[in-house]
Parts: structure tokens; C-alpha cells; sequence
């Protein structure tokens, strides 16, 4: 009698069937090998042997039941891994994502074991025009009107790598409007799947519970992990249309007020480093608390305290941005709280002081575009002659705006500088720096059609 072994990595068993179709899929499954088939047991990789506990392994690795081994490690963010960690045990005792009913792409809120959203997931495969994306009228709209749809300055599906990489930005210059988000694998029954991946899925749990000796060597059970974006959810906030309509009608406090200034000048600063085309008062949210006051004492009823009112900014949906041209076919993409009030008011001393030391060093900005290609370049689509035009894009952004910085203008005057490129010219191989590298400054002169939308 032979013997025959088989490895832990084997992913997928041919099945051995006659001709008839008509059978089931567990009649299947019950003669996949022959009956003289063995397996060779399994060790584990750091350990010779499993006789007594001394032997075993001091962690077990996770069962792969139903979503399969994920591999979202952070060790530099525990926070973030903590909420990853969260969302996956969800998943897998059955809290699934819940799919977001608007926008144009297939995305979701994540819940934890209260049924809490904790995030907002974004697959890269159901991005506005990736293959899975379950709002399919979003191809009729580029088929039929190019003009109106479609982003010819942006790179196809890497809205998930936009969505990250904002983040790193908003981090790095210490902003804190955008919710920290990161690229992360995940799979739910509840995300789109084409009928492939879900009959495999199917046939591999089959075999799991007919043939449990064998359904224990596949690599992954249940459906494949989707990558994309996983954001924070953040609590108690609305869109900020809603807000700034209420406070057109009525007066804020003077120190709420100024911070509100300075939280719009923070995110002014993100979206014009970033190029975001996408950014309307429905995609960026405010909380705000209004004062409240409360008695110090029975004796002392008369007396009270007033609570300052709390108000705070999220950036969110930042998948539009980082073009690697300026907009100069059928739209102009412009930023439009450029038309709301605070935007006439000149940059503070406080978001200069900010940001513009950092800026105004080309290091830095150096450092910046090397942890946004450590990111970017994870996309199986990656393209390094892109990438560079992503970055010529926002050296030239971010020229713009440390000289509208250091002459006080407003963000009026900031959208209005004419638009600039600054091209990197390497005198060596990948990306070393060396003391006689230069940048070269390239002014745009193609007018989109539509200059006003």
C-alpha cells in the first residue's frame, strides 16, 4: 500500500468525479481521494514534537473556519491593531459588515460584537469602477457621459491607497482631521463576491465537515480577503452642509468660532496638498456641543458653570486625490469650501506655525513622498513613472501653498495661484538622495472645458 502526503500550503484539491452532474456536491466530496490516502501530521514550525505540553505551541495559531487567516499586523499602532483585532472576532462570530447604501462604490460599516460601527471599510475591488463593484450603473454613467463622470487626472482602483495615504499626510503634519485609516485585508459573506470565489467557498466548507482530514490542509477555508481601506468611525458628527446652514443663523461664541477657523485651515492645508477633487460640505463632517450649564451646589443654585462648546472636524472620503496630473480635459474638479466665508479670512498664525517650517523643508517633504511610496507601492497595479507624477503634483501643491503661507493670503487667494509640477530630476537609481539633486518647476497652460465645475 503507498502512501501518499499532503502539504499544509495546498490551497485547492482537485476533485475526482464520474460523468454524472447531476450528483452532490457532498457525493463529491466523499470520493475525492482514495482510500489508501494518508497525511502526514502536522508540526509545528518551531517545535519537534507534540507528546506533552512542553512540546506544544505556547500560542495556538487561529482556526480557519469560515473568513480564513488574516494578516493585518500593526505592532507601531496597537490602537489601530486593536480595532483591526475587534472588527475580525465580529466578522467571525457573525456581526458582518453592513453595506453603505450611498456614494458610487462598495463600501461598508464595520461592527464589533455590540453591533457598534468601529469603521468604514472600502475594497479596492468595489471601488466606482472596479470589477465587483456592486453599483454597476456607475459604467453606464462614464460610458455615457465622460464628460460629467470619470477622473482622467486620477489612477483607476487605488481610491483605498488616496483614502491611506491621506491619512499619513493628515499624520505627518500633525493635522488630526482625518480619521486614521489604514490598508487592511478582510472577508464577510456580506461583500461582494463574484460566483467563483463563493462556489469554491462552498465546495472547501463541504469538505471540511464530510472529510475533516482533509479540509484541514487547505490554506483557506471560506472566502478570499478583500484589501482596502479600513477608516475609523467617528461618533456624533454630520455632514457639514448641516452645520454651517445652523450657523449662518446664529451667532457662535468667539473662541468657537476661531477654532472652527482653524480646524477649515487645517483641512484647506490637507485637501490642497493632496489635490483632492472630491471635496463637497457632504464628505467632510463637524461635531459640535453646544454649551451647556450646570448648578455648583443646592446653596449656590443660582451660580453656574458654562461648559465651553465642543466642536471638532473629520476629512472624510479622501479616495478622489492624489492625481498625477492637474484636471485639464473636461472638468476643473475645484475645491468648494473655496465659496464658503471662512475661506476669504487670511491663514492664521496658528496654521503657520503649523505647518510651514515643515514645508518649507525639503526633507521633509522628502520623507513624505518616501512613506507614500512605501504605500502606494503594495498595489499589484503599481506604476513608478505614475507615482512620480503623483508627487511632482503635490511638490508643486505644496510650493503653492508655503508662498500663500508666508505672504498671509487666504484660501481664496491660495486656490487662485496658478498651478505648478515640480519634477524631481534623479541623478541616480531608485530613490537615494544625493547633494546634486535637482527639481525642476513646470507651469500648467490646458484649460479644462468646464472651468467651473
Amino acid at each position: 500500500m503507498s502512501e501518499h502526503t499532503c502539504s499544509e500550503s495546498q490551497d485547492l484539491i482537485v476533485l475526482s468525479t464520474d460523468s454524472d452532474s447531476g450528483k452532490e456536491i457532498d457525493e463529491m466530496t466523499s470520493r475525492v481521494l482514495p482510500p489508501d490516502v494518508t497525511f502526514a501530521p502536522s508540526r509545528s514550525p518551531t517545535r519537534t514534537g507534540r507528546g506533552n505540553e512542553e512540546h506544544s505551541p505556547l500560542l495556538a495559531s487561529r482556526v480557519e473556519h469560515e473568513y480564513g487567516l488574516f494578516e493585518n499586523n500593526f505592532p507601531d499602532d496597537p490602537e489601530y491593531q486593536e480595532v483591526i483585532r475587534v472588527a475580525e472576532s465580529a466578522i467571525e462570530e457573525g456581526f458582518l459588515p453592513e453595506r453603505i447604501f450611498q456614494g458610487s462604490s462598495g463600501s461598508y460599516f464595520v461592527k464589533d460584537q455590540d453591533g457598534k460601527t468601529v469603521g468604514v471599510f472600502k475594497p479596492k475591488d468595489e471601488e466606482p469602477y472596479g470589477q465587483l463593484n456592486p453599483k454597476w450603473t456607475k459604467w453606464m454613467h462614464k460610458l455615457c457621459c465622460p464628460c460629467c463622470f470619470g477622473r482622467s487626472c486620477l489612477v483607476p482602483n487605488q481610491g483605498y491607497l488616496s483614502e491611506a495615504g491621506a491619512s499619513v499626510v493628515d499624520q505627518k503634519l500633525q493635522l488630526n482631521v482625518v480619521p486614521k485609516t489604514r490598508v487592511v485585508k478582510l472577508a464577510s459573506d456580506t461583500f461582494n463576491y463574484n460566483a467563483i470565489d463563493r462556489a469554491k467557498s462552498i465546495t472547501k466548507k463541504n469538505i471540511l465537515e464530510k472529510l475533516p482530514n482533509v479540509g484541514r490542509h487547505f490554506h483557506r477555508i471560506g472566502l478570499p480577503p478583500k484589501t482596502g481601506s479600513f477608516q475609523f468611525f467617528v461618533n456624533n458628527f454630520k455632514d457639514a452642509d448641516f452645520w454651517l446652514r445652523k450657523f449662518d443663523n446664529e451667532d457662535l461664541p468667539i473662541s468657537t468660532a476661531t477654532r472652527l477657523q482653524h480646524l477649515f485651515e487645517r483641512l484647506v492645508v490637507l485637501d490642497y496638498i493632496i489635490r483632492n477633487t472630491d471635496r463637497g460640505n457632504d464628505n467632510w463632517l463637524i461635531r459640535y456641543e453646544p454649551a451647556t450649564s450646570r448648578g455648583q451646589s443646592e446653596e449656590e443654585s443660582e451660580w453656574n458653570f458654562v461648559d465651553n462648546p465642543v466642536i471638532s472636524v473629520a476629512a472624510i472620503d479622501n479616495g478622489l486625490a492624489f492625481p498625477f496630473k492637474h484636471p485639464d480635459e473636461w472638468r476643473a474638479y475645484p475645491y468648494h469650501w473655496a465659496w464658503l466665508p471662512q475661506a476669504k479670512v487670511p491663514f492664521s498664525d496658528e496654521i503657520r506655525d503649523l505647518v510651514l517650517p515643515q514645508l518649507s523643508d525639503m526633507n521633509f517633504v522628502q520623507d513624505l513622498c518616501d512613506d507614500l511610496w512605501e504605500l502606494f507601492k503594495t498595489d499589484k497595479g503599481f506604476d513608478r513613472r505614475t507615482f512620480d507624477g503623483q508627487m511632482s503634483v503635490m511638490r508643486g501643491q505644496i510650493l503653492n501653498l508655503t508662498q500663500a503661507l508666508k505672504d498671509k493670503k487666504s484660501p481664496v487667494q491660495l486656490v487662485q495661484m496658478p498651478v505648478v509640477t515640480v519634477e524631481r530630476n534623479k541623478s541616480g537609481n531608485g530613490r537615494s538622495r544625493t547633494e546634486s539633486e535637482t527639481f525642476t518647476q513646470s507651469f500648467s497652460h490646458r484649460a479644462p472645458f468646464f472651468s467651473w465645475c
